[in-house]
Parts: structure tokens; C-alpha cells; sequence
């Protein structure tokens, strides 16, 4: 595997992770659960700050302030699908893993990777912070934003930073917008 060099140090991250084939098994109360206490639990040992996040049945997106002088944000995403497969594993049968998976021994509850963008300026946080709030909208999951219960939207309402009727059904201003999702 290429050991990248991430030059980064101490910036923010835009991440979309999916489950494996597109499952919808993300907003399942198990994986839920295992989830928050995952991502709790690696930012015991490993901190970082949570600027945004969004959970859908089928992937998620987040956007992650890391300290200082450190950039592996791998290390936090492995840990955290690794609790989740071995809470939430046995939950979801082999049959539906591919041969090399169940070689390898890996988890078929995520895929094997995630997308991640370094966020540039203000203007490119606030978009995807836009994207993440508006993609239950976006993937028809909800009529709008402040109706999707798992999203960081809520916390921001509360902090001023979003007013509680944003992003309303077809928001045009975020409908084309089209960060490491298909």
C-alpha cells in the first residue's frame, strides 16, 4: 500500500464513509449505538472535533477538526468501522461478503475505504458543511433539513449558526452539489 504524505497537520476534513454494497444498515439502532460509542471511545485516545456530521441508511458524511501536529485521520476512521464491525458483525451474515473479504477476514458492514477532502478556506467549509446538513434532502430521505434526526444541524439551530428553516425542500443553491458520493 503507498504511504501517503499528508501535509496537513491540524486541519479540517470533509470524509464521506459508506457501508459495504450500499447497505442500508447504517440508521439501524445497533449501529447506531455502536457508532456514537465507537467515535467516543477513539476521541478518548485520539482526539478530534466533530464540525459537522450526517448519518444516512447507507453512508455518512463528516467534517473533522484534528489538533495540531497530527493528520491521521486513518487511524481514527479504522478504529472506529473496526468497533462498529465487531459490535455490530454478527448482525449482518457472511453470505453477503465477497470471497476476497472473507479471505482477508475484513468487515462487510463498511467498504473498504472513504473519501476524504482537506477543507481549503471558509468559503469551502461552509459548503460542505451545507452539503453534509442538506444530504437528507438531497437523497429524499426527508422534506428538510431540520426533520432528519441524525445530523449535527441541530446542534448549529442552537448555536445560531443555522437558522431552523434552512434547507427546505429543493434547496437549489445545494442540489448540484456532489462531494465523493456517486
Amino acid at each position: 500500500m503507498a504511504d501517503f504524505r499528508r501535509v496537513h497537520d491540524g486541519q479540517c476534513y470533509f470524509f464521506t464513509v459508506v457501508s459495504y454494497r450500499r447497505r442500508p444498515i447504517l440508521c439501524d439502532p445497533p449501529v447506531k449505538r455502536s457508532l456514537r460509542q465507537a467515535v467516543l471511545d477513539v476521541r478518548q485516545d485520539f482526539d478530534f472535533n466533530i464540525d459537522a456530521w450526517v448519518l444516512l441508511p447507507d453512508h455518512m458524511h463528516a467534517i473533522w477538526t484534528l489538533p495540531e501536529g497530527d493528520c491521521d485521520y486513518s487511524r481514527r476512521w479504522a478504529l472506529i468501522k473496526r468497533k462498529v464491525s465487531q459490535d455490530c458483525g454478527f448482525l449482518y451474515p457472511w453470505h453477503h461478503a465477497a470471497e476476497v473479504q472473507k479471505r482477508r477476514n475484513e468487515s462487510f458492514i463498511w467498504q473498504r475505504r472513504f473519501w476524504e477532502h482537506c477543507i481549503r478556506d471558509e468559503s469551502d467549509y461552509q459548503k460542505h458543511m451545507d452539503y453534509i446538513h442538506f444530504n437528507p434532502v438531497k437523497h429524499g430521505l426527508t422534506a428538510s433539513v431540520s426533520d432528519w434526526q441524525y445530523s449535527t444541524f441541530h446542534r448549529h439551530v442552537r448555536n445560531g449558526m443555522y437558522p431552523a428553516d434552512w434547507g427546505g425542500v429543493a434547496d437549489a443553491d445545494n442540489q448540484d452539489m456532489d462531494f465523493g458520493e456517486p
